[in-house]
């Protein structure tokens, strides 16, 4: 049976010292060591998928350096005077838009396994709602790109994109904000 260890604090004050025994319950260090492995293991794991990205994806950092160099300030198409970022030719950067969907369908499918990690170990609600939210978010990314940016993007679908990803953010923060409502709501 694992026994809890007792802390204690000093504090030194007036030349009195005060000693209190600080409560720290089994629970709340495995809860610490799960959310560290879950961590440590989350961040293992996207530097594999990086490397593994690179690996598999010829000159992608060439591609990277291409695509960043192409941006410009561009016309939105469809608006008189409003000009943003973006590349000058879209549909010139299929390479890192591939690499982008992978990475994202890739991370979105292990936030999913993380996810249900989360449940069979019955983390708090705020880590299962932000992980529920990242598994839409990613998943939600790989599905939009693989749609709008590929080798017949223009700069009218480059903007539709990024219009449809901040609905995708808003999605998964509505996501999170009703798992979260139905934790409080299932705690009363």
């Amino acid at each position: 049976m694992h026994q809890a260890k007792k802390s204690y604090m000093v504090t030194i004050s007036n030349t009195v010292a005060e000693v209190k025994v600080l409560n720290r319950s089994p629970n709340a260090s495995q809860h610490r060591y799960r959310e560290r492995l879950f961590s440590a293991t989350s961040a293992g794991v996207f530097f594999v998928l990086v490397g593994i990205i690179f690996a598999i994806t010829p000159d992608l950092f060439g591609a990277i350096l291409a695509f960043f160099g192409d941006f410009d300030i561009v016309k939105v198409p469809n608006m008189r005077i409003v000009y943003f970022p973006a590349p000058a030719v879209p549909g010139t950067h299929s390479v890192v838009y591939s690499a982008v969907i992978i990475f994202s369908l890739i991370w979105g499918l292990f936030q999913i396994v993380i996810l249900a990690l989360r449940f069979i170990v019955a983390s708090h609600y705020s880590k299962k709602a932000e992980t529920a939210s990242n598994v839409v978010s990613w998943l939600g990314t790989s599905y939009l790109i693989s749609e709008f940016l590929n080798e017949t993007t223009t700069p009218t679908t480059w903007f539709a994109y990024w219009g449809v990803f901040i609905m995708l953010i808003g999605a998964s923060l509505i996501i999170r904000a009703i798992i979260l409502a139905v934790q409080t709501w299932h705690l009363r």
